[in-house]
């Protein structure tokens, strides 16, 4: 018999600690094979790295799922944070405000840094929903940042990407119903509640390094 890979043996050790872990990581491992099953990568190297270290990333995610408190629930059968979910997105409401503009110019004024997990509205055709990215890049300026996914913004969390036809697309200052909304999935369109949406390992990975502590 062969020697089993080390991330597959800390996996078996951590469903040992962990009763809930194992199904947590089947969830996980689902939905991620599904993913890159519909996926549009045509580069086979690409596929075989990302291959090679799901299981690695798996293990992170669900260890910090089962083991670190959080203000919201994991839902270990499907892989996901669960939250109450708010009859409205709250994060519509600070959509041109001018107001909340300038509060959000100084809070990414203050909190902004490379790897910082930040928070995209997005609306599409009237459906919309909370995305969590991360900074990569801050010019020497810092009047700017990029976001991995979603691009540039200004500091005030305007995008500075070509709009899109009936899509609109902002940074938002965080708060907790903000953040936990993303966390969740939570989705709405003009009836209101929808379906939530499951996160991308990326995202959940991504929302293993929030610090909750830094707003309310």
């Amino acid at each position: 018999m062969s020697e089993q890979q080390p991330d597959q043996t800390n996996i078996f050790n951590l469903a040992e600690q962990y009763p809930n872990v194992a199904e947590l990581c089947n969830a996980l491992y689902e939905r991620e094979l599904i993913n890159l099953a519909s996926s549009n990568i045509k580069d086979p190297s690409l596929l075989k790295r990302k291959l090679s270290g799901l299981s690695y990333h798996i293990k992170n995610a669900a260890e910090f799922l089962i083991n670190e408190p959080t203000p919201i629930e994991v839902d270990v059968h499907n892989g996901t944070w669960k939250s109450k979910q708010a009859a409205k997105c709250p994060a519509t409401k600070l959509i041109g405000n001018e107001d909340e503009l300038a509060k959000a110019h100084n809070w990414f004024a203050q909190h902004h840094f490379r790897g910082a997990v930040v928070c995209i509205y997005v609306n599409e055709y009237g459906n919309e929903h909370i995305e969590l990215d991360s900074i990569d890049m801050i010019p020497s300026s810092a009047e700017k940042l990029h976001a991995n996914k979603h691009g540039w913004f200004n500091l005030d969390g305007s995008s500075l990407e070509e709009a899109k036809s009936h899509t609109v697309i902002q940074m938002v200052k965080p708060n907790k119903a903000i953040v936990s909304a993303a966390c969740s999935g939570h989705m709405w369109n003009s009836k209101g509640k929808t379906i939530p949406r499951a996160l991308t390992l990326r995202e959940l990975l991504l929302s293993t390094n929030i610090n909750w502590t830094t707003f309310k």
